[in-house]
């Protein structure tokens, strides 16, 4: 499979932003896994400082507990890339901001770091509301590290303008 091309991405960026922009809305980021890739695709459309707030890059455990105050229980209990660790990220993200709308990403991109209980392509995403809403889900990406990745970013986009209301 190949990655996801960037002209897809771009448009899953534009839609998110119109979709915030709508709605009047400052979305946050926190990445682990893709290291920033969401952040530089929002941020990359003309006018993204209407709705960009900030964005966190969390790749190491300290991090994800000091920028975003993931708990160190969460993390030891559940590990880095799991349903629980992204969904502390994305409230982190809102805490730790003056955004109404957060994502996050954890996930193992390869080619190593897998084990059989999380494998390589194992990915976490988070998403939180400042109402309260959080979400999360897990999937299995299949690929190289950068293919991985994009599928991640796009996975991440999606599921935020689908919980935001906006065209999936």
């Amino acid at each position: 499979m190949a990655r996801v091309n960037d002209e897809e991405l771009q448009q899953l960026a534009r839609d998110l932003g119109a979709a915030l922009h709508a709605r009047g809305w400052m979305v946050a980021t926190a990445e682990s896994c893709t290291g920033g890739w969401v952040g530089q695709l929002l941020t990359a459309i003309p006018g993204s400082s209407a709705w960009y707030e900030r964005g966190f890059i969390t790749y190491a455990n300290a991090a994800k507990q000091e920028m975003l105050g993931v708990p160190a229980a969460t993390l030891e209990s559940y590990g880095a890339v799991s349903e629980e660790t992204a969904s502390a990220m994305a409230a982190g993200a809102l805490n730790h901001s003056h955004a109404q709308a957060s994502l996050a990403i954890s996930g193992i991109a390869g080619p190593g770091g897998g084990t059989p209980q999380k494998p390589v392509g194992l990915v976490c995403y988070g998403w939180a509301l400042a109402d309260g809403t959080v979400m999360s889900s897990t999937c299995r990406l299949d690929g190289d590290r950068e293919e991985i990745r994009s599928r991640a970013v796009a996975a991440a986009l999606r599921g935020l303008l689908e919980l935001i209301g906006g065209k999936p």
